[in-house]
């Protein structure tokens, strides 16, 4: 049993590890909080049983997500192990992924069991998505997903010690959209103060501007009938829907922003000039995080499980395609004919795995790693290049497989489809991932050399090595895109 500001909890044990899950951290942002920044979680009388994660926020059932709102409006929740409530041990606050479109903390593949027992309090949230979270409406604060993630750090600040945690040892770190946070944050004047390190896997590119942000939401609001500024009367069950209508006719973007359309991006953070000043790279590069280490990195073969699962074609893309995604995605000037020569002897799989992983993921997470480091910051570089065995061994080292492996979780949740049997060798990447995360958040000292001018990245494998970065042809393609410039 412990007391959090709004009142006292009561957890469970599970594994050695205290547990409480769905302890409100906000107030449900339904009727008048509709579309609102996050406001305190109103206080209860006597104990609050804390054994069930909370409700997730509304969105489209993809990739195993359980749907819209099952259970509740409570959707603003924070869940909580610590393996000693009266120490004071360092904090990790994971922030889940889902192209700010879908994510829940309450997966399989999240639970914070193993990683606590290497002595660490783990803290996972709930944070609003797709229009709820992120589409710029009119009269409503921006970035509304942001907000609550800000709201759930303000109240690990002020409640933690109570699980054993250090309020002055908190390590934020998130996978995919969720790493795209975790840069946003870096850049929040809001978010100052309350966390120290970061750790940031895969960040993805794409940062809106104001303007192509409320395009996309008035689009969704046409959708429904109804005007931009109207949409916190609809039922919020009927959003995530309309997102998927939007998802198939976002071909109307093509003229607009060709990327956005190529790669069916709906939501993104927005640089509204407020909440989120200015993207990440140019706050990065101004040194607004110098004084917080870092850790970035990406997987090897980022684009191979959404070639697979979205666009359908893994081992069957044709010249066209290739072409196409050269075109749109890769840096001007010139970036396809540069390309084909960087890597003369690639296909058109290869060529479309390349340069999709790299303007999604790979060179935006660089970019940042050097940014932080042009200003006089630290950052330490990583590269996943073990090629998970699960699904026949065809997706190698792909988006989110880091993810298993970080949180020791090899056996549950969709992402274990990726590891497949658990091995000796799959135990033991996991076991050196996870060290390293846990040492960070301790002391700031992940096991390898912070990335200077001679480029050193760890580079996870059956057997790691401490190397050059890896990715050189697509390092020296990028070298002068400016990712400070958003989506338009």
């Amino acid at each position: 049993m412990v007391r959090v500001t709004s009142g006292m909890v009561l957890g469970t044990k599970e594994s050695g590890v205290a547990v409480f899950r769905g302890i409100p951290f906000a107030a449900p942002p339904v009727g008048a909080l509709r579309f609102a920044a996050p406001r305190p979680a109103p206080a209860w009388d006597g104990v609050r049983v804390t054994t069930e994660f909370g409700p997730p926020p509304p969105q489209p059932s993809l990739f195993g997500m359980d749907g819209i709102g099952a259970g509740g409006d409570d959707w603003l929740t924070v869940n909580v192990w610590s393996p000693d409530l009266a120490a004071n041990l360092p904090v990790m606050v994971w922030i889940q992924g889902g192209g700010y479109t879908f994510g829940m903390s309450g997966l399989p593949e999240y639970d914070g069991v193993r990683l606590a027992q290497d002595g660490v309090v783990v803290v996972t949230f709930n944070y609003r998505v797709g229009i709820e979270g992120f589409a710029l409406v009119p009269g409503a604060p921006p970035n509304r997903g942001l907000l609550d993630q800000v709201a759930a750090l303000e109240w690990v600040r002020d409640n933690i010690a109570a699980f054993g945690g250090d309020p002055g040892r908190v390590t934020i770190f998130g996978q995919s959209a969720g790493a795209g946070s975790v840069a946003a944050l870096l850049a929040m004047p809001r978010a100052k103060g309350l966390f120290h390190r970061a750790i940031a896997s895969s960040v993805p590119g794409p940062f809106f501007a104001p303007e192509l942000a409320a395009d996309i939401a008035a689009a969704c609001a046409a959708e429904l009938g109804v005007r931009p500024e109207e949409l916190s009367t609809v039922d919020p069950e009927l959003l995530p829907a309309v997102g998927d209508e939007i998802m198939a006719k976002i071909a109307a973007f093509r003229d607009r922003c060709a990327q956005v359309a190529h790669r069916m991006i709906l939501f993104a953070p927005v640089v509204d000039g407020d909440v989120l000043p200015v993207n990440p790279w140019q706050a990065l590069a101004d040194g607004a995080a110098k004084d917080i280490d870092l850790i970035l990195g990406h997987t090897r073969d980022e684009q191979r499980i959404l070639t697979m699962f979205v666009d359908g074609s893994l081992g069957e893309v044709t010249e066209e395609q290739a072409a196409t995604a050269l075109d749109l995605l890769a840096p001007r000037p010139d970036g396809a004919r540069r390309y084909r020569e960087a890597f003369p002897e690639a296909g058109p799989d290869e060529l479309y795995e390349l340069v999709c992983s790299d303007w999604v993921f790979r060179m935006p997470t660089l970019a940042l790693a050097q940014a932080q480091v042009a200003a006089g910051g630290r950052a330490h570089l990583y590269v996943l290049a073990w090629q998970a065995p699960g699904i026949g061994g065809v997706l190698g080292a792909c988006h989110g497989l880091d993810v298993p492996l970080v949180f020791g979780n090899l056996d549950r949740g969709q992402p274990s489809l990726l590891i497949g049997e658990v091995t000796a060798e799959a135990t033991e990447v996991s076991d050196r991932m996870r060290g390293a995360w846990t040492a960070f958040a301790t002391d700031g000292d992940p096991g390898w050399p912070a990335y200077t001018a001679d480029r050193l990245t760890r580079v996870f494998d059956t057997v790691d090595e401490v190397t050059a970065y890896p990715e050189e042809a697509s390092r020296l393609l990028w070298q002068d895109h400016p990712f400070s410039e958003n989506l338009r």
